[in-house]
């Protein structure tokens, strides 16, 4: 009985996981993290609804089925339950919904890929258009893997300027060439020797599908490219530096993110105002339903030529909404909704607004000014910097009486401390009272975080370049002074420019030793627009 009642558990337990059981066997190490497109399949593998429906909500304003809002991608708002994994709002991760396009469209952000690819194959047998000498030459520097990836790209320029318009020295197609048209993303193989007016009328013509383009001007249209790119082997791959299928770079179906990623926000009265996302996905979606009207009832070209173009629009600002080359009479009268590319990129984008710091701690930053007297490895520091910042020493046989004195000064008194960690790490005692106490009492092993003193290590970095290569060590000095003080030879350094003597901003840090040997800089710096010559510096101490 007891076996029977322990196996339902374990079924119960694993009832509504998708993934297998994996058994646990401790912490693992991450060799290397690849980044890729999805195909089509692996998209519709990965979601759990497909989106055709382009209501929101039914009359009772409960989520319909198979739309933007439906609750298997996560619950909408409170009172709603999550049907994949029956979560509510505050637990459901979300879940992805796919979207199948009838027709494929170019991928905005990979457009240009997608033209250097057409350049290098043939446009009738997808081979590459390279000599059997050079691919064995291009192939055996690209399978080499002691060149670095600058190198393999430079390779892959290469290729790409010795892959001219020529006739195909397997299917003897004549291949010229391959450019831009007219339209937003659209794609022609001008085979005519000379382009002239007549030429010009063909292109139009072709494009809006009034007529055929013979054999001098070619549409390559996304249908036409998926079929070329499929065809590609994956020897040419290699070559054309690719590492993963070409045909993954046209879209065919669209990963619709979770409810989680666009959130509706309710007003009075019960009205719901959705995402820019979900807006977006809501006109893809008619005009994709429209585009399937036309296909299946046998409009003329020109209009389902019209439909598939203003679906390839709307999929293009859907990632980016700055897409240009948009034709008025597609562009939306209203604000411009925000793509996937607004929301990530810029100063308020995830990236920069939420994962870089802006706020850091132990740094100060002040204006500078030439001092003479400095050697070209130090920096004068202001005493009240000094007495600001702190820098973690250890105690030991050689520093305990210097540490000790430090104590006895306190905080408000240079050279001065401004707490003491004890050695296991349990206590931390600020030096504000019972300094003596405490200054007889160091023991071995504790932590003083003593003012900065002459010979300290700081790092040093004018504002804005607040990058990796431009932080450099200097000494410190401490002077009594309000601003940085630099040798005069450093100005072409930090690219400063003394105005009165005077220079912008510079952002001094404290470097911490950790426990792994590793240098961190800790800072926090208030945005200021300028600092005036002969004002407090600003500080901050973690």
């Amino acid at each position: 009985m007891a076996t029977t009642t322990g196996q339902s558990e374990a079924q119960a337990q694993f009832q509504f996981t998708k993934q297998p059981y994996v058994e646990d066997v401790g912490p693992r190490k991450i060799q290397s993290i690849k980044f890729s497109m999805m195909s089509g399949p692996e998209i519709m593998k990965a979601s759990e609804v497909q989106v055709c429906n382009a209501s929101f909500y039914d009359p009772n304003r409960k989520p319909k089925r198979n739309a933007l809002l439906d609750s298997r991608m996560g619950p909408a708002n409170k009172t709603i339950i999550c049907e994949t994994c029956h979560g509510e709002l505050k637990d459901c991760p979300g879940h992805y919904g796919y979207l199948h396009l009838c027709l494929p469209v170019f991928n905005v952000g990979y457009f240009n890929a997608i033209l250097n690819i057409l350049k290098c194959i043939c446009k009738s047998c997808a081979r590459i258009l390279l000599s059997k000498k050079e691919r064995i030459s291009y192939l055996k520097k690209m399978r080499n893997p002691k060149p670095e990836a600058l190198q393999k790209t430079a390779t892959a320029k290469a290729i790409l300027k010795s892959c001219k318009p020529k006739t195909c020295s397997r299917c003897g197609y004549v291949n010229a060439v391959v450019k831009k048209a007219g339209t937003v993303m659209g794609i022609i193989h001008d085979r005519s020797k000379k382009f002239t007016d007549d030429t010009d009328k063909e292109c139009k013509a072709a494009l809006s599908g009034t007529k055929d383009s013979g054999t001098r001007i070619q549409i390559l249209n996304p249908v036409r490219v998926l079929g070329l790119f499929k065809r590609i082997l994956d020897q040419d791959c290699e070559l054309l530096y690719l590492s993963v299928r070409p045909e993954k770079l046209i879209i065919t179906d669209i990963l619709v993110p979770p409810i989680a990623v666009r959130p509706s926000s309710f007003v009075d009265g019960g009205r719901s105002n959705e995402d820019d996302i979900t807006s977006k996905l809501n006109t893809i979606i008619q005009t994709n339903a429209s585009l399937r009207q036309d296909l299946d009832g046998k409009k003329s070209t020109s209009q389902c030529l019209g439909d598939w173009e203003l679906l390839q629009v709307e999929v293009a600002q859907y990632i980016n909404s700055e897409v240009r080359g948009v034709p008025l009479s597609m562009m939306q009268p209203s604000k411009p909704l925000r793509g996937f590319v607004q929301r990530l990129k810029g100063k308020q984008g995830r990236f920069r607004g939420n994962l870089c710091g802006k706020r850091v701690e132990y740094t100060a930053r002040t204006v500078i000014s030439p001092d003479p007297n400095l050697k070209i490895t130090e920096v004068g520091i202001p005493i009240l910097i000094a007495q600001t910042l702190t820098y973690p020493e250890l105690v030991s046989q050689h520093n305990i009486e210097k540490l000790r004195k430090c104590v006895l000064n306190g905080a408000q008194k240079y050279p001065g401390a401004k707490s003491i960690k004890s050695a296991d790490g349990s206590m931390m005692f600020q030096l504000n009272r019972n300094q003596k106490n405490l200054a007889y009492g160091l023991k071995f092993g504790d932590i003083v975080e003593r003012h900065l003193e002459d010979g300290d290590v700081v790092l040093f970095n004018r504002q804005p370049s607040l990058h990796r290569m431009s932080i450099m060590c200097h000494r410190g000095e401490v002077l009594g002074i309000t601003r940085f003080g630099i040798q005069k030879m450093k100005e072409s350094v930090l690219i400063v420019d003394m105005i009165e003597g005077v220079s912008g901003c510079i952002i001094m840090g404290i470097p911490t030793q950790l426990g792994t040997g590793i240098l961190k800089v800790r800072q926090r710096v208030e945005h200021i627009p300028q600092l005036d010559y002969g004002k407090e510096p600003i500080m901050s101490c973690g």
